[in-house]
């Protein structure tokens, strides 16, 4: 996903995570654990190994052999497992995604559970499965944070104390962080933009569709007023209710936030402050640890100057409920079992599940946040041998060839703007398994008795460190994601792809599987990142990562009509009763998933070297790319998980990730001899011709 603010543009693998600590942001380190978890390790040897379909990297029995290719690729490829398999209670979905996820997670327990408490990664862990020690506590953590806001008594020290919830438990109207100018891409500048909703997107608010989620919310909200003592909180969550509609209201679609043209919006602090009065931005700011700026890309930009308005014109008593709600809310997974059953009973309105994941796998998902590269720098040792980082670059070294050839064969694009993309391509940096430099973290205090203060102070250290990044050198070796991360980005304004060593693993990649494989399968992966540099945002940046127009006219225009006729195809696919494809927020990602795979078939026939590829088991090379494809996204999700997708998310389901792109290819045509008459046969003028 594009997402300037974040500055990555991701595969995001989707995995919906029930009671996910919230204040666990991507927070990386230096020392190496040397401890492995004793249970774990010494355990099962063979639960911790990378799952390989069959002997060459496809699960022959996962397809309906029952099923044309041509009438529904997904279940030709995936109908038999669809027919076994049933999606785990505490899981959003199944598949590859969780598959390989669930791995890593065996994986970084065998790191984390045995490392002594008096490390940083041990006494983070030890303190989040002290469950009596939480449970003996129940309340008493939060009750400082509540009563500072109890204590605010304008709204100027309310706009100071919502500055300083970015690192820390609560919530604000507004949020912003540094990243690469969008004009000189080589410095960090502040990006500010809406905020403010606790339910996924504008649209839980707005939409009769959401009701059911809606009313789980503010029973939600009740719980949790109680919870901290409120008089009445049937009133404080209407109130709350009340306020964030109102932000909704005037809150931007996901579509348009995806937009760079529309979100580069560059003010100084004083022209923000003459633009959208009535929240103390001066204020804000120092509650932010931010001084005054002379440059700050405002995002939503009415949305900013109305959300503004509308804090000025709601009593400050509704704006302290809703802050002690979100203090709490924030802070929920720490604290005794009701307040994480409260959440959970939110929660799983939104993504159907029906379990709380245990609580082992919760406090990773803590000490994956909080410590990430400490954690990574084992792992990758472990678990992402050199000889695998070896041949990754390879592959990637073959797919920015292949994208070198597609653009100057490219029929419809003029010489000039081939040769902007091709600079821009050359110098798109590769980062592969884990960071050159790794992070360090001798600076943040663990205490293995105090849950809710290491989160507190983790929390602080990582805004720190993210901040201190403001108007300095943009530094594009840093990785915006944790080695043991199962997923990779293309960094937007950086002009780098990255790739995670969590995603490096068996079935979407392997050193002892066909040849064919790993380029259906995580050869797509690393198509997609790198055409999210000339997606239809990501073409609106230049080779050193400026936003700039490099294309004539009429190439931009035959590509925007070309992405015009792509988005109506989506616009017709029914993800779940009542809930269609939305092809304007989910663009970028459809074209990268589609000139990606195509990015990687080339690669894989440039990899033949002119010869032949060999049948196996009565496959031939192309079928087995095709189907390594399929079988790499294949999932099963749950209803209301996906409605949550298509609402919040721009990366379309699983489905249609490979029903979307397969249709448009014509070697995918020859592979199957899918012919006309097939329920998702296009006539070849009708396939979309991007890259």
């Amino acid at each position: 996903m594009m997402k300037y603010l974040g500055g990555a543009a991701s595969l995001a693998i989707t995995i919906a995570l029930a009671a996910t600590p919230a204040l666990a942001k991507d927070a990386p380190a230096t020392a190496s654990l040397h401890a492995a978890g004793a249970e774990e390790a010494a355990g099962d040897a063979e639960s911790l190994k990378a799952l390989t379909f069959g002997t060459w990297g496809v699960d022959l029995g996962a397809r309906d052999p029952n099923v044309k290719p041509g009438d529904d690729f997904d279940k030709y490829a995936n109908g038999g497992w669809f027919a076994r398999t049933e999606i785990p209670s505490d899981q959003a979905s199944a598949g590859v995604d969780y598959d390989v996820y669930n791995l890593t997670q065996r994986q970084l327990r065998a790191v984390v559970a045995g490392a002594p408490a008096t490390s940083q990664v041990g006494g983070l862990y030890q303190s989040f499965m002290d469950e009596a020690r939480v449970e003996a506590l129940g309340a008493k953590p939060l009750l400082a944070d509540i009563g500072a806001v109890s204590a605010i008594n304008d709204k100027s020290a309310m706009a100071r104390f919502m500055g300083g919830t970015q690192g820390g438990f609560g919530a604000t109207i507004v949020s912003g962080g540094p990243y690469a100018d969008t004009a000189d891409p080589t410095v960090n500048v502040l990006w500010l933009g809406q905020a403010g909703l606790g339910l996924p997107e504008r649209d839980y608010y707005l939409s009769d569709g959401f009701k059911p989620q809606r009313d789980a919310y503010r029973a939600y909200i009740a719980r949790t007023m109680k919870m901290v003592g409120n008089a009445d909180p049937e009133k404080a969550a209407d109130a709350v209710m009340a306020f964030e509609t109102e932000i909704a209201k005037v809150s931007w679609a996901i579509a348009d936030r995806r937009d760079i043209g529309k979100i580069n919006n560059p003010m100084s602090s004083d022209e923000l402050a003459a633009y959208a009065p009535g929240l103390d931005w001066t204020a804000w700011f120092a509650g932010a640890g931010i001084a005054p700026q002379k440059r700050i890309i405002v995002n939503e930009k009415t949305a900013v100057r109305d959300i503004a308005a509308l804090y000025a014109r709601t009593p400050l008593d509704t704006i302290k409920l809703w802050q002690q709600f979100h203090v709490a809310n924030s802070a929920a997974p720490y604290l005794s079992k009701s307040f994480v059953d409260s959440r959970f009973e939110y929660t799983k309105a939104l993504s159907g599940v029906g379990e709380l994941r245990p609580r082992w796998k919760r406090g990773l998902t803590l000490v994956d946040g909080s410590l990430g590269e400490l954690v990574g720098e084992t792992y990758s040792t472990q678990y992402f041998p050199a000889s695998a980082k070896a041949k990754m670059e390879v592959l990637v070294a073959n797919l920015k060839l292949a994208m070198g050839d597609r653009i100057r064969a490219n029929s419809w694009m003029a010489p000039a703007t081939k040769q902007a993309a091709l600079a821009k391509l050359a110098k798109m940096d590769v980062m592969v398994g884990y960071p050159d430099k790794w992070r360090d973290y001798a600076a943040l205090r663990i205490d293995p008795t105090d849950l809710y203060g290491n989160v507190k102070r983790s929390s602080a250290f990582e805004y720190a460190y993210a901040l201190g990044d403001l108007n300095k050198p943009v530094d594009r070796k840093k990785w915006a994601m944790n080695p043991q991360e199962v997923n990779a980005y293309n960094g937007g304004l950086e002009n780098k792809i990255v790739f995670p060593a969590g995603i490096l693993q068996a079935p979407y990649f392997s050193e002892s599987v066909d040849d064919a494989v790993n380029y259906g399968a995580i050869g797509a992966v690393i198509g997609h990142e790198i055409i999210h540099g000339f997606d239809d945002q990501g073409r609106k940046i230049d080779a050193d990562g400026a936003v700039r127009d490099w294309w004539t006219a009429e190439d931009a225009a035959k590509f925007d009509a070309a992405a015009k006729a792509f988005g109506a195809q989506y616009a017709t696919y029914e993800a779940a009763p009542g809930s269609f494809i939305n092809p304007d927020l989910t663009m970028g990602e459809n074209i990268a998933d589609l000139a990606g795979l195509e990015v990687a078939y080339d690669a894989y026939q440039r990899s033949l070297g002119g010869k032949p590829a060999p049948v196996i088991d009565g496959l031939t090379g192309d079928q087995r790319f095709f189907l390594a494809f399929a079988q790499a996204w294949r999932t099963k999700q749950r209803e209301d998980a996906i409605k949550q997708q298509v609402a919040s998310d721009p990366h379309s389901p699983a489905r249609w990730r490979i029903i979307g792109p397969v249709r448009n290819v014509d070697a995918w045509y020859k592979a199957f001899g899918v012919q006309a008459g097939a329920k998702y046969y296009l006539k070849p003028e009708e396939r979309t011709r991007i890259w």
